[in-house]
């Protein structure tokens, strides 16, 4: 599977920007797709994942309420919807694709390559 995740820009705090992934291949339904972030200086971190049918979803307590993660498996694409966005939202997004049976927040199999999301005060 190969992911490539766009829609990262510049927004003011308390915006939106809804990212994008598109993935290839034929079996993109049957994986569980996450959302990752890497602020400048610290580690990789989960911020949302949703299982093959769009069904069950998980998210990040520091995004609960604000980000919505969906899926199109016709389209093979998944999208982080984020609202209310906060300064240290600013980071690296990272789509990414699991085999696991259930939604993790770990060991992803496969990943896109990020794109850059920043949040100005």
């Amino acid at each position: 599977v190969q992911l490539q995740a766009s829609g990262g820009g510049l927004v003011q705090a308390g915006g939106s920007l809804r990212l994008s992934c598109a993935a290839s291949g034929r079996t993109f339904s049957m994986y569980i797709m996450g959302w990752f972030r890497q602020a400048p200086g610290k580690e990789r971190e989960f911020v949302a994942a949703i299982n093959w049918s769009g069904g069950s979803t998980d998210y990040a307590d520091s995004v609960k309420g604000r980000f919505t993660i969906s899926r199109d498996n016709a389209k093979n694409t998944v999208y982080l919807q984020m609202n209310s966005l906060k300064p240290e939202d600013t980071a690296v997004y990272y789509c990414a694709a699991d085999s696991h049976r259930y939604i993790r927040r770990y060991n992803y199999d496969y990943w896109g390559q990020g794109t850059l999301v920043t949040v100005s005060s």
